[in-house]
């Protein structure tokens, strides 16, 4: 194996891979020699995130995805089949914030719409990729949780039960392939500068936290075919 290249040869998917911690993700993996395959909904991100990959030596293909189409989510597998015969890494980054404030008056469509991408779009990706991530010598999939899904508090409503959801569908997917070579895990990065944390937290000074690169080579870490750790919740650490 070439050190410098560790995941040379090997095919990564990653969701919500044109901004934050899902572009950064996606060159960080471009960089290790991983094949990215990048997902999100907007063409322009994409190929700014390719143009990325490609300045630190990488190769990228662009899937302009929405996640609420369900159906193209299940064709996914069978596509990716018929051009790399398998999967060996799946990032499940893409989320949305919703509304916050009172529960009980959170409008039905944001809801329908944040259970949609938070959730029932990984449940999607799980069911359809599972057989590709099964012909990989080390299939690796990680999802990006958080805090909120972890502790009850108020006006978190819709973006919390999404979390704590997804962390319980990871988990029952992590036990049910632990006899497999596919290991499963969850990512909680905790206060990064993205634009999701900049709408949860509009007064907040950006500056003060730590940038998607500096949690990039963590979640990638969770990606290597060495990393033996399955059903696990890795929560981020700062930078020194």
């Amino acid at each position: 194996m070439d050190k410098r290249k560790p995941l040379k040869e090997r095919i990564a998917l990653v969701t919500g891979a044109s901004r934050g911690i899902g572009a950064a993700v996606s060159v960080a993996l471009g960089g290790l020699g991983a094949h990215v395959i990048l997902v999100a909904r907007t063409q322009g991100g994409l190929e700014e995130v390719d143009d990325r990959i490609r300045d630190v030596g990488g190769t990228a293909s662009l899937l302009p995805l929405d996640l609420t189409e369900f159906n193209k989510i299940d064709q996914l597998g069978a596509t990716l089949f018929d051009r790399y015969k398998k999967l060996d890494i799946l990032v499940g980054n893409a989320g949305l914030l919703g509304t916050l404030g009172p529960i009980q008056h959170l409008d039905p469509k944001i809801w329908e719409q944040t259970l949609a991408v938070n959730l029932t779009a990984n449940w999607r990706l799980i069911r359809s990729l599972d057989p590709l991530l099964r012909q990989s010598d080390a299939g690796r999939a990680v999802f990006i949780t958080s805090t909120a899904g972890q502790i009850s508090r108020p006006y978190w409503g819709i973006y919390a039960v999404s979390k704590a959801a997804l962390e319980m569908l990871v988990k029952t997917y992590a036990h049910e392939v632990k006899k497999s070579k596919i290991n499963v895990n969850l990512f909680n990065p905790r206060g990064t500068r993205t634009s999701m944390r900049a709408e949860a937290f509009p007064g907040e000074d950006p500056m003060i936290l730590k940038t998607p690169d500096n949690v990039a080579g963590q979640i990638v870490k969770m990606t290597l075919p060495s990393y033996s750790a399955n059903g696990k919740t890795v929560t981020g650490t700062n930078p020194k």
